[in-house]
């Protein structure tokens, strides 16, 4: 197909166009935009619940999956005038305005700019500050097996059902798992990252196959990285398609499914049958739940001589948090005392100063706005 070619998708009473429709974002199996595009129309209603009203980051895969993405967080300044959008502020004092995809027009528009999967807050944009969801991701370290991924997944649902919350699985697309939890938007992002922290620690002392050490030099098994509930992290919604050679879906899942789960099943060109007949995520915004009993767990943890774990690296240093060097490097490093399942202090790699400021999106040359020719048609 002609590269000045394109076509006018009529969705959610708004007029999409569509340029090069043709063109190629997964090679191996042959799927194209359009194919993506029609991907996202027919799961639209599954795909929106986790998306309305999140201020969402644009990754954007312009030549497809075999090239880099641009990570952009801030809309083009020619957007359609029905685009809705949040202003977001970031730990740096920068502000963004971002995408909020809030119906299926709103999807193909993105797509249509490269967006393959896309990338939420856990917080809608009339609170911005206190998050609706809890997220648990699990990141299996090199080596790890994709069992050893579902076995952790069912200690987590475990103790969050004991904490009074309800987890809702899916595949990440990639090589582990999320467990999204709806809550409350009662807490603040740094009394969520607590909770998840607490449940981290709680799930490492369960099974030996979990990890919640922040160093990759002291990781095993499966990470369950609690700092994805710090301020402006983000991670690919339920229903995102994945920039992997299959074109993977990050799929719901029920959790009798769990055991048997083969995330290479779930892909673009399987999804949206299975969702026809069932979408095991439709109920997550009716019952959210309360962090009381886990943030209690916390306080238990801290009493127990437990403190804070290493936020990201581009975060300013927190209030009781470890002092930032790699365990190897610490040859004064203190004794910690208290229950097990204690991450090491973390920071920013050696020799890198982030003067407070944001690292990766903010350093990189084909962000913000991006380049104005690449919105051209």
């Amino acid at each position: 197909m002609a590269k000045t070619e394109h076509v006018t998708i009529e969705v959610a009473g708004h007029e999409v166009r569509l340029s090069n429709p043709g063109k190629l974002y997964f090679p191996k199996p042959g799927f194209t935009k359009h194919d993506l595009v029609n991907y996202y129309l027919d799961a639209a209603d599954a795909v929106l619940v986790h998306l309305r009203e999140r201020p969402t980051v644009m990754k954007r895969f312009v030549n497809g999956i075999e090239e880099e993405p641009i990570w952009q967080k801030r809309v083009p300044q020619k957007i359609p005038e029905w685009l809705q959008t949040a202003t977001v502020s970031f730990p740096s004092g920068r502000t963004a305005e971002e995408l909020c995809a809030n119906d299926a027009a709103h999807l193909a528009w993105a797509n249509n700019l490269g967006v393959i999967d896309f990338n939420p807050w856990p917080a809608r944009r009339y609170d911005l500050d206190h998050p609706d969801e809890l997220r648990v991701d699990l990141d299996p370290t090199p080596g790890v097996g994709w069992d050893d991924v579902r076995k952790v997944a069912v200690v987590v649902r475990d103790v969050l059902k004991e904490h009074e919350l309800r987890g809702y699985p899916k595949t990440s697309g990639s090589k582990g798992m999320h467990v999204n939890v709806r809550i409350e938007p009662a807490w603040t992002f740094t009394e969520v990252r607590r909770a998840a922290l607490a449940l981290a620690r709680e799930v490492e002392r369960r099974t030996p196959l979990a990890t919640s050490k922040w160093w990759k030099e002291e990781r095993h098994g499966v990470f369950v990285d609690y700092n994805q509930n710090a301020r402006d992290r983000t991670v690919a919604s339920c229903y995102s398609v994945r920039p992997t050679p299959d074109a993977r879906v990050s799929c719901a899942l029920d959790w009798d499914e769990v055991a048997g789960v083969e995330p290479g099943d779930l892909r673009i060109d399987t999804v949206p049958a299975r969702l026809r007949e069932h979408d095991p995520a439709a109920d997550i915004d009716l019952e959210p739940g309360t962090l009381d009993a886990l943030l209690d767990l916390a306080r238990r943890d801290e009493e127990g001589g437990l403190g804070d774990a290493p936020w990201p690296p581009h975060f300013p240093k927190q209030k009781g948090e470890p002092k930032r060097v790699q365990p190897s490097r610490d040859r004064d490093r203190p004794t910690h005392r208290g229950r097990a399942g204690d991450p090491q202090p973390g920071g920013p790699p050696p020799g890198v100063s982030t003067g407070g400021l944001q690292r990766g999106f903010g350093s990189k040359p084909r962000t913000g706005q991006g380049h104005e020719h690449e919105f051209d048609d």
